[in-house]
Parts: C-alpha cells; structure tokens; sequence
C-alpha cells in the first residue's frame, strides 16, 4: 500500500472532514477536464475515507469517472435536455435536484466557471461550498453573487500558467486538505469487459500487447490537429522500422475522413479501430500501447492515466495547463521564432481553424520525440 504522510492544515477557515458525510464534486466539461478532476474523489478520500464523494458531470463523460474507487456514485445532465420541450427539460431537471438533495451533501466542490454550479450549491444548501473566483466574465456585476454562492472561494494564476490537475486540487487546499504529490495520479478504470474485448480486437489483428503504437490523430477541435499527411510520414517512417501502429477516432465524419486521408497516402495496411470503441475501450487499447502519439485531446489524456508514455503535439492550447499528467512523456511544440504568440488559445491563426504553429510542426521532431520516449523503455 502507498503510504502518505499528510500535511498539517494551514487554512484559517479550514473544514473538519470528520463532520462532512457526504461531498459533491461538480465538473460540466468535456472528457479530458472531468478525467483531471479524478485526483480530487482519490485525495479527499485518503484524508477522510469515512465521506462519500459523488460526481456530478455531463452524462456523455460520466465514463471518465465510472468505477474509480474513490467515486460513490456518478449523476449525470445530458447536454440534450436544452433541445426538449420546457416541460420534459424541467422534469429531468427536477428529478436531478430531488436525486442530489437526497443526498444531503456536506460539502460541494464547484471546478468550473458554470453558473449552473452556483445556483445547485444555492439549492443544495450544503454547510461549505468551494469554487473559484470569480473571473472574466463573472466579474463586475456578477461577481458578488457568485462570490456569495460558495463559502470558500479560491484565487488562480493571473499572469502564468497552473495545470489544470493542480488548479482542481486548489478547491481542496482551500478547506485545508494539502494533497502530496503521491496520490496526485490520474485514475482511469477501464474494467474488465473493456480490457477483455479489446485483447480479443488485438488477437484478431495479431497485434501483441505493448508491441504497437497507438496514434490518435484526431480532436474534436479542428485547430488542434496536425495535417493527416505528417501524420502519414509517421507511421511510413515506424513502419519501416519495424513498428506496428493501431490508429483510433471517434466514429464522427469528420474524424473518418481524417482518418481516411492518412490511410491513402500508406503504402501497407494498418490496424484502424475508427469507431469501434466505447471510451472504456479505447482506455483499455491505449493501457497496452508501448507509446502513444497524438495532440492535446482527451485520449492524450487517457495514455497518461493509463501510463502509456506519451507524445503529445501542442499548438495554440498550453501544455504547462493541459500537458500530459503524471506520465513519462515528451512534448513537441514549435520552435520556430515566428510562433512567439503561442500559447495563443485561440481557434486558429485568425480565427482560420489552422493553427500554423502546429501544422508546420516537422515529422522529423515528432519522430525524434518518440524514439527518444521508446529508447528510455528498459528491456527494447
């Protein structure tokens, strides 16, 4: 069993743990943000495993969370609700607070900027609520009923950058749980009817374990991909060194026809699972890759909680707030003196959807950044 040894609290308006039974922890983002708020559930729980900790996330992300050991119990929202008729959205929404009141949390930790967070912890009434400070566009007006909706509010870096893990467990140092850096690890289950179908998928194309790499070339965000052509002189150049690669996306037309284009320029076949996996499955592929590759996208994500080394390509996001977590791994980001603008965090250069500092990103740095990430392997 790992052992911690704990801080002492430092917080003036620190929370006895012993008197919370039960903690909420909000996260209405997308997969990547609600996978690097699982330290969170793990660390609350080693300094006070008497609390259930619940989640309350999108239901198209609840996978992220699902079986982690530390989680009680996952409630959804499902991003449709908005596309029914006021009475059906206000039935599920109103189920949803009667399921959560039920509860009767203690303690509700808020972990993003959603006003829909504020107004629950209004409805919820638990004895203390964390959120972060109001900022941008919570600020001026808005900012003394945001700040009156919680009991403790935190501050985040103005002028350099947090990882985002590090910013989540800000919300816990506030009421004065001090995580170390031990128990700071992702946690994704896969479990074992995802684990059990892709050895088979893995058998049938005779791939064995940890002998291939897994590329992920795709994002839901257009601007953060790398041309499918670069991606095709990848794996020509591991093809010819003797590396086999299994490529994934999401089964979306625009991630196919990614897809797609990388496989035209190909001289040989590769395995292309597009598709064919549920998030838990594609978890369970990347836990027995020898190397992932792919850009800041919520499967880099899942390669570092799995701890597959990890080459992630960045461009206009950051990867000192979304870099890979907690795993061995190399960063390829440009180095050319015209891209001094990133990390811009914009949706391309002008608004265009193509980030050049990304694009122009040379194979050759990519290649250099994953032989470097294999040659550290013990026993290849």
């Amino acid at each position: 069993m790992m052992e911690i040894c704990y801080l002492l609290a430092m917080t003036p308006d620190a929370v006895d743990l012993s008197q919370i039974k039960r903690a909420l922890v909000v996260k209405l983002r997308h997969h990547g943000d609600v996978l690097l708020t699982s330290p969170v559930f793990q660390v609350l729980k080693n300094h006070a495993p008497h609390i259930e900790v619940d989640a309350l996330v999108y239901h198209d992300t609840r996978e992220m969370l699902t079986e982690h050991p530390a989680v009680s119990a996952v409630f959804t929202i499902d991003r449709d609700w908005k596309n029914l008729n006021p009475f059906a959205q206000g039935s599920h929404e109103w189920a949803l607070l009667r399921a959560l009141r039920m509860r009767r949390y203690d303690l509700v930790l808020h972990l993003t900027e959603h006003p829909r967070g504020a107004w629950l912890t209004r409805l919820l009434k638990p004895k203390y609520s964390v959120a972060q400070r109001a900022m941008g566009i919570n600020e001026g007006r808005d900012s003394r009923w945001w700040k009156s909706s919680f009991t403790h509010t935190y501050p985040t870096p103005r002028a350099t950058f947090r990882h985002t893990v590090e910013s989540n467990l800000d919300a816990l140092r506030r009421i004065g749980v001090q995580p170390v850096t031990a128990e700071k690890q992702l946690v994704l289950v896969p479990g074992k009817t995802a684990n059990e179908k892709v050895m088979g998928l893995l058998a049938a194309q005779g791939v064995e374990p940890k002998r291939f790499i897994h590329i992920h070339p795709t994002s839901r965000w257009y601007f953060k991909t790398w041309p499918a052509e670069k991606f095709a002189a990848l794996i020509l150049e591991l093809g010819r060194a003797g590396l086999k690669v299994v490529l994934t996306a999401a089964p979306t037309a625009d991630e196919r026809a990614m897809i797609a284009a990388i496989k035209t320029e190909l001289k040989a076949p590769v395995v292309d699972l597009t598709g064919a996996l549920s998030l838990k499955e594609l978890a369970a592929l990347t836990g027995q890759a020898r190397a992932f590759v792919g850009v800041d996208s919520a499967p880099m994500h899942m390669a570092a909680a799995m701890q597959t080394p990890t080459v992630a390509l960045f461009g206009p996001s950051g990867e000192a707030h979304w870099g890979p977590w907690g795993v061995v791994h190399r960063i390829v980001a440009s180095q050319n003196p015209r891209h001094t603008c990133r990390p811009c965090g914009n949706d391309g250069c002008g608004g265009s959807k193509v980030s050049e500092c990304l694009t122009e990103l040379p194979v050759s740095q990519v290649l250099a950044a994953l032989n470097e990430l294999l040659a550290t392997q013990s026993g290849h």
